[in-house]
C-alpha cells in the first residue's frame, strides 16, 4: 500500500462499489488524484478568504478611499462574474480532451488578476484603486468561471461517487484552519483596521496560492474520456453552442428542477451581510474588525466540512433542504428578536448575537454549497456534467443579479424586508427540493 493510499484510506470513508464502477487505470490513481483534488481546492479556498468579496475587498476599499457606490459593485461583480459567461465558455471547455489543463489556466488567471491588485493597493489610491480592482475582479471571475467548470468534470472523472462529498467536506476543513489562521494574524497585527501595504501584502499572498494550485492539478492523472456515454448523453451535448446548452435546461426536466430548487436557496449566502449591516445598526461593533468576519467564517468551515462532506455522500439534497430550512428559520427568528423595541441593546449579549448567527448562517452556507457541488457531481456523467455546471451557473448568476437587486431595494425600505424575503424563498426552495431525484449513492 503506497503513502498516497495510506493516508487516503485515513482520511475518506473509502466507497468500494464506487471505486468498483471505474476502470482500472482511474482506480489505481484514486488516492494520488484524491488528495491533489483536497490540497488543490483547499489552497484555492484559502485563497479566496484573502480576495473575499464581503470582508476584505470592501475592507480594501474603505482604506484606499474608495467612493462607496464601487464597494456596492464588488459582491455582484465576483458572484455573477464568475457564473454568468460558463454557458458561453463551454464549447470550448468541451474542445479540451483533458480538462485538467481548463482548471490550470483558470488558476493561473486568478493568480495574475489578484496579483495586480496587489500592485493597484500598494501603489493606488481612489476611485482609480477602486476602478482598477474591480477591472481585476472581473479578470479574476473569468479564471474562476473556467475552474468551476473544469473541476467537477475533473472530480467525476477521477474520484467514484461515495467518496466526491468527502473530497469538498476535506477541503472546506483545511480552508477552516487557513481562514482562523489568518483571521487571528490580522487580529494580532492589523487590530481594528490594516494599513494600506499590510492589506497589498494580504492580496500577494493569495496570488501565491493560486500558482500553488495549478501546480498541484498538474500532477492529476485524469483520463481522456469517460468510458461509457450514453446516446442520450452525447445528444444533450452535441449542440456546442449557447442555443444548444439553453435546450438542455429547457428539456431536461431532472436538470431544470435542480437549477430551480438551487436558485431558491439562496438564503445562507446572501442573508449574511445583511445581518453584518443589522448588528452595526444594533451597534455591535466587534463584528467590525476585518480579522473577527474572518475567524467566524473559518470556523464554519473547519466545522461544517467534514461533518457535511460525509453528509453528502448520503444524500447532497437532503444536505441542501436541511441547510437552507435551518438558515431560513434563524433568519426569521433574528428579524423577531431584532423587532421587538429595545430588546437588543449595544451589549455583549447584542454582540454575541450577532456573532453567533452570523457564525451559523455561514455554517449552514457550508453545507448548501458541498451539498449541491455533490448533486450536480452525482447527476451526470461525461460531457453531460460540463453542460450541467456550466448552464447551472450561467442561471444561478442570472438569479444572484435579480435576487441581489430585490433584496437592496427591500433594504432601502428596511433590512427586516430583504431578510424575510430571503427567507421565504429559502423555504420556498426547501419543499420544492423535497421532489428532487436522489443521486447520491447510499
Amino acid at each position: 500500500m503506497s503513502k498516497f493510499e495510506k493516508l487516503y484510506s485515513l482520511l475518506m470513508k473509502r466507497s468500494p462499489d464506487g471505486e468498483a464502477e471505474l476502470t482500472p487505470e482511474v482506480r489505481d490513481n484514486i488516492p494520488a488524484n484524491g488528495l491533489r483534488i483536497v490540497s488543490a481546492n483547499a489552497m484555492q479556498s484559502s485563497g479566496d478568504q484573502l480576495v473575499n468579496a464581503s470582508t476584505v475587498l470592501p475592507w480594501l476599499f474603505a482604506t484606499l478611499g474608495v467612493p462607496h457606490a464601487l464597494t456596492g459593485l464588488l459582491v455582484p461583480i465576483r458572484e455573477s462574474g464568475s457564473m454568468l459567461p460558463q454557458a458561453f465558455l463551454t464549447p470550448l471547455v468541451l474542445r479540451v480532451q483533458y480538462r485538467k489543463w481548463i482548471f490550470i489556466a483558470g488558476a493561473l488567471i486568478q493568480a495574475l488578476a489578484v496579483g495586480a491588485m496587489a500592485l493597484v493597493a500598494a501603489l493606488v489610491d481612489g476611485a482609480t484603486a477602486g476602478i482598477s480592482i474591480l477591472i481585476a475582479l472581473a479578470v479574476f471571475s473569468l479564471g474562476r468561471c473556467l475552474t468551476s467548470i473544469a473541476s467537477k468534470d475533473v472530480q467525476g472523472r477521477t474520484i467514484p461517487k461515495g467518496e466526491r462529498g468527502q473530497i469538498n467536506g476535506l477541503a472546506t476543513t483545511a480552508s477552516g484552519f487557513v481562514a482562523i489562521t489568518l483571521g487571528l494574524a490580522i487580529r494580532f497585527f492589523g487590530g481594528e483596521s490594516l494599513s494600506q501595504v499590510q492589506l497589498a501584502w494580504l492580496l500577494a499572498l493569495g496570488a501565491t496560492f493560486w500558482v500553488g494550485v495549478a501546480l498541484l492539478y498538474s500532477g492529476i492523472r485524469e483520463p481522456a474520456s469517460e468510458p461509457e456515454t450514453t446516446p442520450e448523453q452525447r445528444s444533450a451535448t452535441s449542440s456546442n453552442n449557447f442555443s444548444g446548452l439553453y435546450r438542455l435546461l429547457r428539456d431536461d426536466r431532472k436538470f431544470r428542477h435542480f437549477v430551480t430548487v438551487r436558485s431558491l436557496l439562496l438564503v445562507s449566502s446572501l442573508s449574511p451581510p445583511l445581518i453584518v449591516t443589522l448588528s452595526i445598526q444594533y451597534d455591535a461593533q466587534s463584528l467590525a474588525g476585518l480579522g473577527g468576519f474572518v475567524i467566524a467564517s473559518g470556523i464554519a468551515s473547519l466545522l461544517g466540512g467534514r461533518i457535511f462532506g460525509r453528509l453528502a455522500d448520503r444524500s447532497s439534497k437532503q444536505l441542501m433542504s436541511v441547510g437552507a430550512a435551518v438558515a431560513s428559520i434563524l433568519v426569521i427568528l433574528t428579524v423577531l428578536l431584532a423587532a421587538i423595541p429595545d430588546l437588543l441593546g449595544g451589549g455583549w449579549g447584542t454582540n454575541l448575537l450577532f456573532i453567533l448567527v452570523y457564525f451559523l448562517l455561514t455554517l449552514m452556507h457550508t453545507g448548501v454549497r458541498v451539498g449541491r457541488k455533490t448533486y450536480v457531481i452525482d447527476m451526470a456523467e461525461g460531457d453531460q456534467r460540463t453542460a450541467y455546471v456550466a448552464v447551472s451557473n450561467t442561471a444561478l448568476g442570472l438569479v444572484l443579479l435579480l435576487f441581489g437587486g430585490i433584496s437592496s431595494a427591500l433594504a432601502t425600505i428596511h433590512i427586516f424586508w430583504a431578510l424575510l424575503f430571503l427567507a421565504a424563498t429559502g423555504l420556498v426552495g426547501v419543499y420544492a427540493g423535497a421532489r428532487l431525484p436522489e443521486v447520491s449513492k447510499r
